[in-house]
């Protein structure tokens, strides 16, 4: 089985600056991998996990290493031992899962075993320097009743009131990012369960969240950065109600789709959610959003131009185009 293999590193601007509480994005790097064979192109994009230290270079010196193996027909059962879990195995994996689709002549949706439906996801809202500004965001797209709320250690329960003071009739989940200490999500954590905010993502830094083992907190915690793969799942279990599985932070759907059904039968709540990216990025996390509670795939939204041909967005639902995309569908 002979393959060709090209890859190339590429920068999306943002549609405006999008900032969390550790970094603010004007643009969003990735890396995009194509794999032709049997006359067909499997299609993987990757922006990495920028806070265990990848960037687009370091990524493309790991598929550089291990082109001619993938060329040689690498599988997808190799590829997981072949890379660690991160971004360069995640432009692999979804390529091989787009190729496999069209070679077999099934979707990706179908070989997973899950449904191709629409999903509804959130709309980020990023910080601002005021509350005002954030109410303002959410005021602003009026097609979205599902919000997904950052916050840093400034004022966190004043944003939402000013949002949900804006938007009465939004659904909010917020996300830390790894922002605030044990003693603020003490404090503000009730408050926000007041506001009818219905989950908190990360609130403390990874590898600083033992205390919440012990803490039961008054709405669900999900852990993101604290859960990167399925060999942190067990600790991960231990502190959080949630977490969010990200492909960039599994290595790819493959091992996705291993740690969400493994999750589940923790009894563990689910969400899926991105680094930002096209959809060549969200048409592989839309098959794990078939499995979770929450969706957060909306990385096209934030970009002034997406791919052509990518995934349809009405009023906060995601669905696959009518024309081939990716996954065989």
């Amino acid at each position: 089985m002979k393959r060709r293999m090209s890859m190339r590193a590429e920068a999306r601007e943002s549609l405006i600056p999008f900032r969390i509480a550790r970094q603010t994005w004007y643009d969003f790097p990735a890396v995009v991998i194509e794999l032709e064979q049997e006359g067909v192109v499997g299609k993987g994009e990757a922006l990495g996990v920028s806070y265990i230290g990848e960037d687009n270079d370091s990524m493309l010196a790991q598929l550089q290493e291990l082109q001619p193996r993938i060329e040689s027909g690498l599988s997808r059962q190799e590829l997981q031992s072949a890379l660690p879990p991160g971004g360069a195995r995640n432009a692999v994996d979804c390529a091989l899962w787009d190729l496999e689709a069209q070679i077999e002549g099934r979707t990706a949706w179908e070989i997973a075993g899950v449904s191709d439906d629409a999903v509804e996801t959130v709309f980020t809202i990023g910080l601002e320097d005021e509350p005002e500004q954030m109410a303002a965001k959410a005021t602003n797209a009026d097609s979205m009743t599902l919000f997904k709320v950052k916050l840093n250690a400034d004022r966190p329960v004043e944003r939402i009131a000013a949002i949900r003071d804006a938007r009465a009739d939004a659904r909010l989940v917020v996300d830390v990012n790894e922002g605030w200490d044990f003693e603020q999500l003490k404090q503000v954590a009730p408050q926000l369960a007041e506001l009818g905010v219905l989950m908190i993502e990360q609130p403390l830094p990874r590898g600083q969240d033992a205390a919440l083992a012990g803490y039961e907190a008054p709405l669900p915690l999900c852990g993101d950065e604290s859960c990167l793969h399925l060999g942190e799942l067990e600790q991960a279990a231990e502190r959080y109600q949630m977490i969010n599985i990200k492909l960039d932070k599994t290595g790819g759907l493959t091992h996705g789709l291993e740690l969400a059904h493994a999750a589940k039968a923790k009894g563990i709540d689910l969400m899926v959610g991105c680094m930002g990216g096209t959809s060549v990025s969200m048409a592989p996390a839309h098959v794990v959003a078939q499995l979770c509670r929450f969706v957060d795939i909306d990385g096209p939204l934030l970009l002034k131009e997406d791919v052509p041909g990518g995934l349809v967005y009405e009023r906060g639902w995601a669905s696959l185009p009518e024309t081939p995309f990716w996954g065989g569908r």
